[in-house]
């Protein structure tokens, strides 16, 4: 059974798609501008989160998918950037 708030996601698919896509694209390209690019291991930690999530917004997959998706992309990226931010 859905939740409230997954059918209030799936309702508004096309805004939160928009927001993801900015949010993960734009945060994963700044952590690979800011020096994951000089880590191979670093780098496919961004990359395969990364393109999962935006595999999955243009497969139209499920929200619940997607905002699983999104939210590994953007914690693994958060997690770079504040280590490579601090050294």
């Amino acid at each position: 059974m859905e939740t409230s708030a997954t059918n209030e996601m799936e309702f508004n698919r096309f805004g939160y798609i928009a927001i993801i896509l900015l949010v993960v694209g734009c945060l994963g390209g700044l952590t690979v501008g800011m020096g994951a690019i000089e880590s191979t291991l670093a780098l496919v930690a961004v990359v395969i989160p990364t393109m999962i999530t935006l595999s999955f917004l243009i497969a139209v997959a499920p929200m619940r998918w997607i905002m699983m998706a999104a939210t590994v992309s953007v914690g693994v990226d958060a997690i770079l950037l504040l280590y490579y931010l601090f050294t």
